[in-house]
């Protein structure tokens, strides 16, 4: 068994798209669009075939405790391939101007790792 894919709700498609494409290397499926349920998304793939949903609707409603622990999916895990690809990344994503919230670190469970915000704040680890 293997995960096929993590699907998120999102409030700026494009920008969620391109951010994801840019750091992560990730493909990009064409835009599938319901216009009676004005849905819209897009499949992101990782190299290994794990995928990414992007999802946009205008009436789903944004977490207004996202700051704060609760209940349910806390994050995305992406392995990188190692510390030195860590630590380039991290760096990379702080010079674009995108929040740092755990600096590149080796974790009490072994993982090196550093986490960022995506544009709408959802945690990504950045593993080796």
């Amino acid at each position: 068994m293997k995960i096929e894919h993590i699907a998120i709700w999102v409030k700026d498609l494009e920008n969620m798209r391109n951010f994801y494409m840019k750091y992560f290397n990730m493909g990009c499926n064409e835009k599938y669009i319901n216009t009676k349920k004005k849905f819209s998304s897009y499949f992101l793939s990782f190299e290994g075939g794990t995928r990414i949903e992007l999802m946009h609707q205008p009436d789903v409603l944004q977490n207004a405790n996202k700051k704060f622990k609760s209940l349910g999916l806390t994050h995305l895990a992406i392995s990188i391939g190692s510390k030195s690809k860590v630590d380039k990344l991290t760096e990379r994503i702080r010079s674009d101007g995108y929040p740092i919230i755990g600096e590149p670190r080796i974790t009490g469970d072994g993982y090196y790792e550093s986490v960022i915000l995506d544009p709408e704040g959802n945690h990504i680890e950045l593993t080796a």
